[in-house]
């Protein structure tokens, strides 16, 4: 505590948007074809902006990395650490297979108590698979931090945490003393890519592992056992349709605003 900042970024590995994402046996995305998610390369930029106005790591400032998942999701990690976090923490457990928001939460939390004397805990608005935006708030309740959402500006004055909130119509300006908990927008910064350097520095960064009994809960407090939702029913998305094409005969508009009119668009 003091000047310098101890910051945890969460960071997930998410299947790639690119590809057609598909259910597993276990009712749970298949993420063979996954990267970090895109919307946590904004909250791991701020973190980054934010010790390297107090002097980076030279000056004591932490950015740690933070993730739960299968072996896998170390790949989301080694890309935060070439980005330029300091260091990475991954949560891997079988057990943990099948958390929804609720189980992810609670061993994020026991996570980051584990880490010690964090200032700030940085996360994106939600992450790209899930998209529930639920675990921040989760999470700070669980820590009992002040939460400051969907941030799309975030200065750290002395110990307090300034974001912006921009809605439809207005802005407004939040405030909370540290430690606290921050989610961002996409709107916050414009997220670094790694450069030789850091992906040369990033070999030499630690990662440290915990299961679930290190973090001191059960194996029934987190996975499918410990969530308050479950999947039922997974089915693949229908096909498209080829749809309807109007030919225009000199008809052409009055054709679409009839089809628009039947689908109750206008």
């Amino acid at each position: 505590m003091g000047d310098t900042l101890k910051i945890v970024v969460l960071v997930k590995h998410v299947p790639d948007a690119q590809f057609d994402r598909h259910i597993g046996p276990g009712k749970t995305l298949e993420r063979s074809e996954s990267i970090l998610s895109e919307l946590d390369e904004y909250a791991l930029e701020a973190a980054l902006q934010l010790s390297e106005a107090r002097g980076g790591e030279k000056a004591g400032n932490q950015v740690i990395a933070l993730t739960m998942g299968s072996p896998d999701a170390s790949n989301a990690l080694k890309k935060a650490l070439q980005i330029g976090a300091s260091s990475g923490v991954h949560v891997t457990d079988d057990a943990l297979a099948g958390s929804d928001a609720w189980a992810t939460s609670l061993a994020l939390a026991a996570a980051i108590r584990a880490i010690g004397d964090v200032d700030l805990v940085l996360t994106g608005m939600a992450s790209t698979d899930g998209e529930t935006s639920l675990v921040p708030a989760q999470l700070a309740e669980r820590l009992a931090l002040p939460q400051l959402t969907f941030a799309s500006s975030l200065d750290v004055n002395g110990r307090t945490a300034v974001i912006r909130r921009d809605g439809d119509a207005t802005s407004d300006t939040v405030e909370a003393e540290l430690p606290a908990l921050v989610s961002v927008t996409d709107q916050i910064n414009e997220p670094r890519y790694p450069n030789f350097k850091g992906i040369l520095a990033a070999k030499k960064k630690k990662i440290a592992t915990f299961g679930v009994a290190d973090l001191g809960l059960e194996p029934g407090q987190v996975g499918a056992a410990g969530s308050l939702t479950a999947v039922e029913q997974a089915d693949p998305r229908p096909p498209r349709t080829a749809g309807t094409i109007i030919t225009d005969e000199g008809d052409a508009g009055v054709r679409l605003v009839d089809f628009l009119a039947a689908q109750k668009l206008i």
